[in-house]
């Protein structure tokens, strides 16, 4: 735990201590906590709640820790030679009312190189959500609201290929509406980092059930699988395996349905044209578009009798006894047909050769799931609270010299100015977010760079301390994670 007292935490009557943690200043009685739950009055001291979190490895060979070089005569402690220790933000406190260092600066030594990690928790209220829906049904109009509580969060975003996008946060719901949208946006996006279940409405869609890592749930039905691809791709990749056991494919897509005889992979096979047209408007041969309305049923369309797309039957083309497959994208849906006498499709049962390959589309699905990525700025205050002069990081950071993480997780740098960051929430530690009721959202974030090049950035270095100095002094409490399989060491 963090135990230092605050500036302004100098006690006022009757024991009560002011919180300086963010701008809403709370006056804490002995015993209690603030606002956010994040910082509490302990005997008349400014105490933070939750621990500090490290992420702690197995050393590897070669990889001896010692003392860096700032405050090296306070080297108090060992840490277990089998043991690396990245010290994350989580559970630091913050740098607010923003003229302060950050809460820890932590000097190491990693490969035989000096190096420094500053670690802050940043009040963000220009921040937001990225949500991936693995899903192939409609969800709701692109710009249409997407709500929690009655409340617009966010909104429905451009689809991506087999997904669904929606845009949640952000400074426009956070700050600029009702503070009523202001807490409900705030309370949502903490639920969504903290990798919880939330239920939101989109305006003339659909309802949803979101959490990261699991499958999404539409409208009361859990979703299980990704399309493999568009009909276009679909018929191209089964083309080949269909050949022989079918005369015609359609393969319904709220994008791109594909028609395989028309198709350029029933050409190149050599397959017989049908003359079976399918509504909507014919881009290039065998791929047509709009052939119906967005919707939950077949291939992300309105549509649950898949023959309602078929538009005409040429008689000069086709045949009786034509073998007719529909199926969607995920080969959850799937009808085979064979033409009568009069050229009319008559569902029969599915030979086990036709019925192969829809199983071997619905083994080329992946499992459909929902993806969080949390999406910031970090802003001049932060910054500051890591050199006397921002834009050096910044520029810094730009050029790949600073690393920056959260909760020890990988981050994506957007191209062009500031420092705007995207994190996968899953890849953090648990319980790496908090709020403050202004409201923001406080996530972890640190930056790490060689010693040298932070003294040349106009670094804080004489609020540097040795690791083992910062573990000696608050090791007993802090939380100590394993790094997420999937995340590099984030020491450069």
């Amino acid at each position: 735990m963090n135990d230092r007292t605050s500036v302004f935490g100098a006690r006022e009557e009757n024991g009560i201590v002011r919180c300086d943690a963010c701008p809403v200043l709370c006056r804490i009685r002995p015993g209690r906590s603030g606002a956010c739950s994040r910082y509490a009055n302990e005997n008349g001291t400014l105490v933070r709640t939750d621990p500090l979190v490290l992420v702690t490895r197995t050393k590897e060979a070669g990889g001896a820790l010692v003392p860096f070089a700032v405050g090296a005569e306070d080297w108090a402690g060992s840490l277990a030679p089998a043991e690396e220790t990245f010290v994350t933000a989580i559970g630091a406190g913050t740098t607010y009312p923003d003229y302060k260092p950050a809460p820890f600066i932590v000097a190491s030594e990693h490969e035989g190189v000096d190096t420094v990690t500053v670690v802050t928790e940043g009040i963000f209220s220009y921040c937001g959500l990225k949500v991936k829906i693995d899903t192939d049904r409609h969800l709701g109009p692109e710009t249409a609201a997407v709500r929690h509580q009655g409340e617009q969060i966010g909104h429905v975003t451009t689809a991506e290929y087999g997904s669904q996008m929606l845009s949640l946060g952000g400074v426009r719901h956070l700050t600029g509406g009702s503070k009523k949208e202001g807490s409900t946006t705030c309370a949502a996006m903490l639920a969504l980092c903290d990798k919880q279940a939330i239920e939101v409405t989109i305006d003339d869609g659909a309802t949803l059930t979101i959490q990261a890592g699991a499958a999404p749930i539409v409208n009361g039905r859990p979703e299980e699988r990704m399309r493999v691809g568009c009909g276009s791709a679909t018929v191209g990749i089964f083309a080949q395996q269909w050949r022989g056991h079918v005369d015609e494919v359609i393969v319904v897509d709220d994008h791109i349905t594909g028609v395989l005889s028309e198709h350029q992979a029933g050409a190149c096979l050599g397959m017989r044209r049908t003359g079976i047209r399918v509504r909507g408007r014919r881009s290039t041969p065998g791929r047509y578009f709009q052939v119906a309305h967005p919707g939950t049923g077949w291939g992300g369309t309105d549509i649950s009798d898949p023959l309602s797309i078929i538009e005409s039957i040429d008689p000069k083309l086709a045949w009786p006894g034509l073998r007719l497959l529909l199926t969607s994208t995920t080969g959850e849906d799937a009808l085979y047909c064979v033409l009568d006498e009069e050229l009319r499709p008559v569902p029969v049962p599915m030979p086990a050769a036709v019925a192969a390959t829809i199983a071997r589309i619905g083994e080329n699905c992946e499992p459909a799931l929902t993806s969080i990525l949390f999406m910031a700025g970090a802003g001049g205050s932060l910054r500051a609270g890591v050199t006397e002069n921002p834009i050096l990081l910044t520029r810094g950071v730009r050029d790949a010299l600073v690393r920056v993480t959260m909760g020890g997780a990988p981050c994506m740098l957007w191209p062009g100015g500031g420092i705007t960051i995207m994190a996968d929430v899953l890849r953090l530690p648990a319980r790496a977010f908090g709020y403050v009721p202004t409201p923001a959202l406080v996530a972890p974030i640190e930056f790490t760079m060689r010693a040298d090049l932070y003294a040349m950035l106009g670094g804080h270095v004489e609020q540097a301390i040795p690791l083992a100095r910062l573990l000696a002094e608050h090791g007993s409490g802090a939380r100590r994670e394993a790094p997420h399989p999937e995340n590099p060491w984030p020491r450069p």
